[in-house]
């Protein structure tokens, strides 16, 4: 092992080459990922997730996954199985698949060892009671009136809290440590509530479930877990973290928490109850929406995994909590898709384009042609392709004004442009339907420029993007806004759910599409020329999401800033 692993040097990565060196757990190095299954993942979670794996593979150790399975009300084997299917496609591969429900038995033998020791005792105070009497910072709590009970009471009681011998709320089972700590966590925590609910893993098979704080370290310890990584809201659960483990039978080395900055993005809120709540009110089409924050709405929408993966390492570890620019996330993706997307042309709002003089063959059908366009110029390796030409055509609506502005350089009446890859057109008229709007451009084109060449070295002010009206492929394209107005949601009111933008999707149903488009695979991602990237949906045919657009948003902010 060398002193300086592979990648990014940061203080986690400090403290295991620190361990590593002094052999504090044999030179070994392990991690876990113990996401609650109560949700789908969201990109809070992917901060988690490449530092676990990250540091873990940079000093050759493994990474367990690991469900914190312990709150059966909430928790659903969908979410299990979609938060295994979201680390697979991040590219991370967890050396074991596991759940803090494998471990109730040690976790609840392990109770009773601390209840035997007078270390924990049951405690029959409702909830409302014991949270008033916690006391506050700077003011000690009050000791409750069961907490002198005898470890042979305690563990009579126990024993019939397992047996479901008691109604939920009737009871707890807490640690008997400090009532007056100036550590709020460390005022008699609670470890077990009654819960009479079927658990998604277990069953039926328990009555009393384990809180995190119970749960976690302990499973640490189970796994052999070296360092347990969390984020900064966990600092102050760390001394009881230890307190626990220190308090056990373990016959190796107790593993270590260390906390980290979590990652929060302008525009977007990572609290999974509030994202439920959008997806239980019918706000977004579901946890996979493409507005939303979760891997999954963001795999719908298109965006790469390895470009998530490399913003996350740019952010690098911290112990600041900080709100990174929703752009310079997208500026990550844009750079991926630049590399790899085929480009395509496409109309999303049409306008026909007649060329009136435009041949047609010896049974008086328009004559088509077929013009080699690149696929991709950043990979010559993605070779050309062949696109029909004929004398009717779909531009975009907004490229075309009949009393254009100042500065409108695109499609007008006595105007000609290059219609990319193909010809120079000036158009001539207009045809109007019966409000006065106009539905049908006629125009003439050159056909010395072949090509989109000038053929005598005159100039255009504009190319534009075009799809052969004849060859069309009809689709839906959904483009997107952000799902808050506010860079910070909430930040005014205290609700996220207040800043919600009710204008976050757009959904065009008349999209033209060259021919090509009828062809790509579900999820994958194309530039639409001129317009951006879109992904196909995985299940919807015809319908494309916009993933980004063209212009690298973050780079302006970068230059202003």
């Amino acid at each position: 092992m060398t002193d300086t692993p592979p990648g990014p040097s940061d203080f986690i990565r400090d403290i295991v080459r620190a361990d590593t060196a002094q052999g504090t757990y044999g030179g070994r190095v392990q991690t876990r990922f113990p996401p609650e299954p109560n949700g789908y993942l969201h990109i809070g979670h992917l901060k988690a997730i490449t530092v676990d794996f990250g540091v873990a593979d940079d000093f050759g150790g493994t990474t367990v996954l690991r469900l914190d399975d312990t709150n059966p009300d909430a928790e659903e084997a969908e979410y299990v199985d979609s938060i295994v299917s979201d680390i697979e496609w991040l590219g991370f591969h967890p050396a074991s698949v596991c759940h803090a429900s494998d471990y109730f038995e040690q976790l609840y033998a392990w109770a009773e060892h601390l209840v035997e020791r007078g270390l924990a005792y049951v405690d029959d105070q409702d909830g409302e009671t014991m949270s008033a009497n916690r006391g506050s910072f700077g003011v000690p709590g009050t000791d409750s009136p069961f907490r002198d009970r005898t470890p042979e009471e305690n563990l009579d009681l126990l024993r019939r809290m397992r047996a479901g011998e008691f109604a939920e709320g009737s009871r707890v089972l807490r640690a008997r440590i400090d009532m007056a700590h100036e550590n709020m966590q460390m005022r008699d925590p609670v470890m077990y509530r009654i819960r009479h609910a079927h658990h998604h893993n277990t069953g039926d098979a328990w009555k009393i479930y384990p809180t995190y704080d119970w749960a976690h370290g302990q499973s640490d310890a189970i796994e052999g877990t070296t360092h347990s990584l969390c984020t900064l809201e966990f600092e102050s659960h760390r001394p009881l973290y230890d307190w626990f483990l220190s308090h056990l039978p373990l016959t190796a080395t107790a593993p270590k928490q260390r906390e980290f900055a979590r990652l929060e993005l302008t525009h977007t809120i990572t609290s999974k109850r509030r994202l439920r709540k959008l997806v239980e009110e019918g706000v977004v089409d579901g946890w996979d929406d493409p507005r939303m924050p979760t891997l999954r709405g963001l795999r719908r929408r298109g965006y790469p995994a390895s470009a998530l993966v490399a913003f996350c390492d740019a952010v690098g570890i911290t112990k600041t909590n900080s709100r990174k620019a929703i752009e310079e996330l997208e500026s990550y993706v844009r750079r991926d898709l630049n590399k790899t997307a085929q480009r395509r042309m496409a109309v999303l709002n049409p306008l026909k384009l007649v060329l009136t003089n435009w041949p047609t063959d010896a049974d008086g059908n328009p004559v088509v042609e077929h013009f080699e366009v690149t696929n991709n110029p950043e990979n010559p390796e993605d070779g050309t392709r062949q696109v029909a030409f004929t004398g009717e055509l779909w531009i975009e609506a907004d490229d075309f004004a009949e009393v254009p502005p100042p500065k409108f350089f695109r499609l007008s009446p006595g105007r000609e442009v290059r219609l990319r890859g193909a010809y120079f057109v000036t158009a001539t008229d207009v045809v109007k339907d019966a409000s006065g709007a106009v539905v049908q451009v006629n125009a003439t084109y050159d056909p010395a420029s072949q090509g989109g060449n000038s053929p005598d070295g005159r100039k255009v002010k504009s190319t534009m993007h075009w799809v052969s009206a004849p060859h069309a492929v009809g689709a839906t394209v959904n483009l997107y806004d952000r799902l808050f107005t506010a860079e910070n949601p909430g930040a005014a009111t205290g609700e996220p759910l207040d800043d919600l933008n009710a204008a976050s999707r757009e959904v065009l149903t008349d999209a033209k599409l060259e021919a090509a488009l009828a062809d790509v695979s579900p999820g994958e991602v194309v530039q639409f020329e001129r317009l951006g990237y879109f992904a196909v949906d995985p299940d919807l045919p015809a319908t494309f999401h916009r993933t980004v657009g063209l212009r690298d948003e973050w780079a302006a902010i970068q230059k202003r800033g």
